[in-house]
Formats: C-alpha cells, sequence, structure tokens
C-alpha cells in the first residue's frame, strides 16, 4: 500500500496550484488584496523556485553507504528461520547460507542448493535504466516556465480588457477632468486628478490609493480607484466598499491640495466631503451617508495597520473637526 507522502503532490506541482490560485484570486478578487500584494511579486517568487528546483534536481544525489547485509531479497531466496546468515564468496559470486548450527557437510548442500539459485540482475542494469530520467528536470522547469508565461499572458489579457486600462484614451480622459473638477470644488482651487497608470506613484510602489503634495494642484490615484470612480460617475455601478474607499480617496487628496497636512485630520475631512462628493458622481443622499459612516467605522479597523490615518477623537458630530456643526448628522 502506498503511505501518504507517495500520494501527496510534488513541491513543484503545489506550486504551481498555488500560483493559478493566487494569480486567479489577485484578478478577480477583493481588492485589498490587489492593494497589499504588487502582481510582480508572486510571479518572481515562482519563478525563483522553479529555478531552485531544476537545480536541485541536476544534482547528483549524495552517495550512500552499501549495505553489506543481508537483504531483503537474500531472506526471500534463503529464508527467514535461520539464526544468522554466513555470507560465502563462490568464485565471483556473494551467496547468503542460512546457518542454525548446521555440520559442515549440512552447509555444502546448503551451499550447492544456492548455487542453483538464478542470479539476480545487476544494479548496472537498472541505473542504466534511469539515465532518461535525467532529462526530467529540464522538461519540468521548461513545463513551469510555459504556466508562469501563461498566468502572466492572462493577467495582461483581463487587465486589458476589464480594467482602467481596457477603457479607450477619450474616456479615461473624460473621466480624470471629471475627477479634477470634483477635486477642485473640495480644493477650492483648479487642481489636477491623474490616474497613475504606470505604477509610477502610488498602489504597489507607496501601498496607497492615492498621493498629493500638499498645498499642490496634481494628486494621483491608483487606475483601480479611477475605475471605481468612472463606473459610479458614468455608468451607475455602486461596488459597495470599492466605491465608498474610492470616494474618500478623492477627497483625501484634494484635501492635501487644500493644504491639510495631517493623515488623520486629512480623513476625517474627507469623509464627510465623501457625503456630498458621492450624490454629485451619482448616489442617493442617504446612500452617500451611508456609504461614508461606514468608511468612518472601517477607519478604526484600517488604522490599526497605519495609524496616522485614525481620524482623531474630535472627529465626531458637533466637534472640532465637524465641518457642519449645524446638522445633526455626522457625517
Amino acid at each position: 500500500m502506498w503511505n501518504l507522502a507517495d500520494r501527496l503532490p510534488s513541491p513543484p506541482t503545489l506550486l504551481r496550484i498555488g500560483m493559478v490560485v493566487f494569480v486567479l484570486a489577485w484578478l478577480f478578487g477583493p481588492y485589498e488584496l490587489q492593494s497589499a500584494v504588487p502582481i510582480w511579486l508572486p510571479f518572481l517568487i515562482a519563478l525563483g523556485l522553479e529555478v531552485h528546483f531544476f537545480v536541485g534536481a541536476l544534482r547528483p544525489p549524495p552517495a550512500q553507504r552499501p549495505d553489506r547485509g543481508p537483504q531483503t531479497s537474500d531472506r526471500e531466496r534463503y529464508g527467514y528461520d535461520a539464526e544468522e546468515l554466513l555470507l560465502v564468496r563462490d568464485e565471483d559470486r556473494e551467496l547468503w547460507i542460512p546457518y542454525s548450527g548446521e555440520t559442515e557437510e549440512e552447509l555444502q548442500e546448503l551451499l550447492d542448493d544456492a548455487r542453483e539459485l538464478p542470479e539476480e540482475e545487476p544494479a548496472q542494469a537498472v541505473v542504466a535504466e534511469r539515465v532518461p530520467e535525467r532529462r526530467l528536470p529540464l522538461r519540468r522547469f521548461i513545463a513551469g516556465l510555459g504556466l508562469i508565461g501563461a498566468l502572466a499572458l492572462t493577467f495582461w489579457f483581463v487587465e486589458s480588457r476589464t480594467g482602467w486600462n481596457g477603457l479607450d484614451a477619450s474616456t479615461r480622459a473624460k473621466a480624470t477632468a471629471r475627477f479634477s473638477e470634483e477635486a477642485s470644488r473640495v480644493a477650492g482651487k483648479p487642481v489636477t486628478i491623474r490616474c497613475d497608470e504606470g505604477g509610477d506613484y502610488v498602489g504597489a510602489v507607496q501601498h496607497a490609493d492615492g498621493v498629493a503634495v500638499v498645498g499642490g494642484d496634481l494628486a494621483y490615484l491608483t487606475p483601480e480607484r479611477c475605475l471605481d470612480l468612472y463606473r459610479l460617475a458614468f455608468k451607475d455601478e455602486v461596488r459597495s466598499n470599492r466605491t465608498g474607499r474610492a470616494l474618500a480617496v478623492l477627497a483625501h487628496e484634494a484635501w492635501h491640495l487644500r493644504g491639510v497636512s495631517d493623515e488623520g485630520t486629512t480623513e476625517c475631512y474627507a469623509l464627510q466631503t465623501g457625503v456630498e462628493l458621492g450624490e454629485r458622481l451619482g448616489l442617493s443622499a442617504s446612500r452617500a451617508r451611508q456609504t461614508m459612516r461606514q468608511q468612518l467605522v472601517e477607519n478604526a479597523l484600517v488604522s490599526r495597520t497605519s495609524p496616522a490615518y485614525r481620524v482623531p477623537p474630535d472627529c465626531r458630530n458637533g466637534d472640532r473637526l465637524d465641518l457642519n456643526p449645524n446638522l445633526a448628522r455626522f457625517p
């Protein structure tokens, strides 16, 4: 019966299965995964492991000391009942003779019987048959590279057809113009919003959804956030938390452009401004307020890993950071 180790897939197979699962989860899973792990990282790890497996398979196996004792085949041929087995050299053969106190004549008879048994095939023949297996590491390495290439091609195809980059240039220009118009209202001056399609400023580089110079006139958003804003403003598509987070990020960077530097204060202002911003981009008043309240609740969870973005204690109704103290609702 096979043992459990023989039934489990090999490490390269497990690696490839995990690679496929991760890429599919990254493409179609939550944005939190996309923002936390840059897509090139698993590809780089998979390539490194493939090279490691390939080089390891080419190394010769460690030399093993031969067992000079009687082997299982010897015991099967000569019996198990003997107290011990004697090694007898007969010309160029080695014969194991069971010994349990037999006389010299009885031993000679056992030796004659052993000579009549068919000689085992030399181990060299088995080794010769396994020589072609040395080609297997190269085949497996090529198969691994092929899988990595296929997944990279799948990623490129999906991103180019379904993501922000899948929109034509005129549509993207129209969308960013709308985002810039809304950000200018918040900043109180003309500002420009750009989508960082090359990943040079945000996303995998800064592990943030947006970036802006305090008091400047230019901010960058990740393509994913731009796509969420586009779906809301041009397609009337609301994707729950993703839509709310995109509104909060746009408002957050606009407040930086206005001159607010403290991240916690900026986030507090952004969640309040995000209500009006959401209404202008297509949400109902109640839905916009509900969405920003959800972002306020989630701020306590997200800020555990980014304490600077935690809203201050006075970010509440009627307190110091309330932009509309005359309203009974917050945000």
